[in-house]
């Protein structure tokens, strides 16, 4: 697979109630392609946080949007661009990252987390210098991260309850 340079183009999904900030890497090729977050069909993203939140699956773009915005959960990516070979974060090159405080001066953000190694990794080394709010890394929902099954998924997610209440 071929090396392209990728521009994040969805708007981070947030308003004045977000209490905590959920983190992807980049959109996947299957997410760009249908336009979403954690838009492959066997990403495991929005059942593990709808299951932890105690409500019914949101099956459409604008369900998943009023879920989070209902739950004050605010949805985006650590990187507003980048050279990406695929949907293979290790192959991630010149990483140009997202401005936070478009999120972080609207909303009284409680707790941020990323959703995989490399958002956290990638959050760290460019966002955490200037936001002052270090991550809590939670493993990928992605269905590349086979070795993580569903429960201890659910289990992991379950820390943004707290924040949540």
């Amino acid at each position: 697979m071929e090396t392209q340079h990728i521009i994040h183009n969805f708007e981070p999904i947030y308003n004045e109630h977000s209490k905590i900030l959920m983190l992807g890497t980049m959109p996947s090729p299957k997410s760009r392609e249908v336009g979403f977050y954690y838009g492959h069909p066997r990403n495991r993203f929005w059942k593990v946080v709808s299951d932890v939140c105690g409500e019914a699956y949101p099956e459409t773009r604008e369900d998943k949007i009023t879920f989070a915005l209902r739950n004050g959960i605010a949805v985006w990516d650590v990187l507003a661009g980048c050279d990406i070979k695929g949907a293979d974060d290790s192959s991630i090159r010149n990483p140009q990252p997202n401005d936070m405080s478009r999120i972080l001066e609207c909303a009284d953000i409680k707790a941020i987390f990323t959703t995989g190694t490399k958002a956290f990794q990638l959050y760290k080394k460019f966002c955490y210098p200037k936001t002052g709010i270090m991550a809590i890394g939670l493993p990928s929902t992605s269905p590349a991260n086979c070795r993580t099954s569903y429960e201890q998924l659910y289990e992991a997610y379950f820390e943004i309850r707290k924040y949540l209440e």
